[in-house]
């Protein structure tokens, strides 16, 4: 096999991703687990990443650049924050060397927003960010990352000039198991983006937005009062709260461009039926090969270049 050059690690809260890289960009072997930074801080980072190179037989000097929430203040070392507005290459200079550690491994920082009253923070995401633009850009770009906590970005060329988290997949889980709509849930089955009722709940959402919670509402009412299956009330519940989002991820815009949505699995199917219910012009990149690519240019410039 080719002789790896570095390797690169997404460790999130929940789940950990590492790759091996070779100095052309190319994957060489993968490694994935559920040992995310609340498993790592009992277990400890160094064993974990250590089991996983081993077990790929990666070099004893394979330099490794990380990303994510082991660099958060409960991590493994924190790598703190970049203030936006903020060059996303420039952020390549706040990584953070690991310590005590044999092979040279470099933690990435995340971003902060601290204005008063939107004060917001990503880490992991400005990662992906460094791998999903293009670099020749100009002009204003909005990216998309839906999870968990979706991320929606704001970008002037490669400069983060703002950005805001929504709690959409928190939200539907919650609702879904904890509200008074569980039970109009119990027995849905998968859905797309594709679905109607998903879609007519986007398109309400994202025009009326304050009127989200009684949208909400609705799908137990709907139930009641017009047999709202509990695959519909799903697919309403969901786009409720994406449609809300979605409003929220564009205000203030004068125009709109075409959205770049990074993300990967069931989630792109929803967002790419969201944005087609609205109209929205859209470019979807890969969550995985976005944070690949964003790892490795953080590689080329803090690893392989002093090498």
């Amino acid at each position: 096999m080719t002789r790896p050059a570095y390797a690169a690690v997404d460790w999130g809260t929940s789940s950990f991703r590492l790759w091996l890289m070779d100095s052309q960009k190319q994957v060489l072997d993968e490694r994935r687990s559920g040992e995310g930074m609340t498993t790592a801080a009992k277990a400890g980072f160094s064993t974990i990443l250590s089991s996983h190179l081993d077990a790929l037989a990666a070099p004893a000097d394979l330099p490794v650049i990380v990303c994510g929430m082991a660099g958060a203040r409960q991590g493994w070392i924190e790598a703190g924050y970049v203030d936006v507005p903020a060059s996303l290459p420039a952020v390549l200079e706040g990584a953070v060397p690991v310590p005590g550690e044999s092979r040279d491994i470099r933690i990435l920082p995340g971003l902060a927003q601290r204005a008063a009253d939107r004060p917001d923070v990503m880490r992991g995401e400005e990662t992906q960010l460094l791998g999903a633009l293009d670099p020749r850009a100009v002009g204003q770009q909005v990216v998309c990352m839906p999870g968990t906590h979706s991320k929606w970005v704001h970008l002037s060329g490669e400069t983060v000039t703002s950005f805001a988290t929504y709690m959409t997949g928190e939200l539907f889980d919650v609702i879904s198991k904890h509200s008074v709509l569980a039970h109009s849930l119990n027995g849905a089955e998968g859905f797309d983006g594709d679905n109607p009722v998903f879609g007519e709940a986007v398109r309400a959402a994202f025009r009326f937005p304050q009127q989200a919670t009684n949208f909400l509402f609705t799908v137990r009412s709907g139930m009641l009062l017009h047999g709202l299956s509990p695959t519909d009330a799903a697919a309403r519940l969901s786009g409720t709260l994406i449609g809300t989002e979605i409003a929220g991820g564009l205000t203030a815009l004068a125009t709109i461009p075409a959205i770049r949505l990074v993300a990967s699995g069931r989630l792109r199917g929803l967002y790419e039926g969201a944005f087609r219910a609205l109209s929205l012009a859209h470019e979807t990149i890969d969550a995985d090969e976005a944070v690949r690519r964003g790892l490795a240019a953080a590689a080329q410039k803090l690893l392989l270049a002093q090498r």
